[in-house]
């Protein structure tokens, strides 16, 4: 194996998505009392993509994906592999439509982690990185500090984070109607080690959000980038 693949996010307990393969931290209290900054950014509906030197990952990383809605984001990399060393970049690549489609989207892949050997680096560094190769970063919601946040204002928080539209612009796929964000991801804005990833990362995913059936890799469409919409609606 080239690369270790994307730990399994844990649930907020508060969090109405989960299925039966999920897990949900219980003690997501007492794990983020032992976290000083937290940096809440928005859960995008794509395909978790890790880029290394090695080549692009999917959700597996027994061997790199040659999937057809992957062929965009191999043809940066073939430009961007010499240079990543030991830095592992992994985003959210949106050129396939899933459950929900994006009206306001500037790219195809919007970073949300960098690991480096063993260490996830911080929030800090993730924006460096991002920005060194040319990409964006997952909406930004909030940075605040764990001593100023009281025992019963994050719940609340993220659920009316949860309440609210895409950044982007979000529309759900089966109805064509306007609908909320996939979610809510909250981690630790410092760096920590990759075996303590499940304590220093959390999500809120919405109820029945996945409305892609079997038969998606047989009928997925490309998303449209925002410029494409304004020569659309001229």
């Amino acid at each position: 194996m080239l690369s270790q693949k994307y730990g399994r996010t844990y649930h907020f307990p508060f969090s109405p998505g989960t299925t039966s393969d999920d897990r949900i931290n219980h003690t997501y209290r007492d794990d983020i009392q032992l976290i000083e900054t937290l940096v809440h950014t928005e859960k995008l509906d794509g395909e978790n993509n890790c880029l290394n030197r090695f080549g692009v990952y999917a959700r597996s990383h027994a061997a790199p994906t040659t999937s057809p809605w992957t062929s965009r984001i191999r043809e940066r990399w073939e430009f961007m592999k010499r240079d990543l060393g030991d830095i592992e970049l992994f985003g959210e690549n949106l050129y396939a439509i899933h459950s929900i489609e994006y009206k306001r989207i500037e790219s195809y892949y919007y970073v949300f982690a960098v690991r480096c050997l063993d260490k996830w680096l911080s929030w800090e560094e993730v924006k460096f990185y991002a920005a060194i190769f040319d990409f964006p970063t997952v909406p930004e919601l909030d940075i605040e500090q764990v001593k100023d946040l009281s025992h019963d204002t994050l719940e609340p928080q993220v659920l009316a984070w949860a309440q609210h539209p895409s950044v982007f612009g979000s529309t759900d796929t089966q109805t064509g109607e306007d609908c909320t964000r996939e979610g809510v991801v909250t981690r630790n804005a410092g760096e920590y080690p990759v075996s303590a990833f499940s304590r220093n990362v959390f999500k809120y995913v919405r109820k029945g959000h996945v409305k892609t059936g079997e038969h998606w890799t047989r009928n997925w469409k490309r998303a449209c980038l925002v410029w494409e919409r304004q020569i659309i609606n001229e």
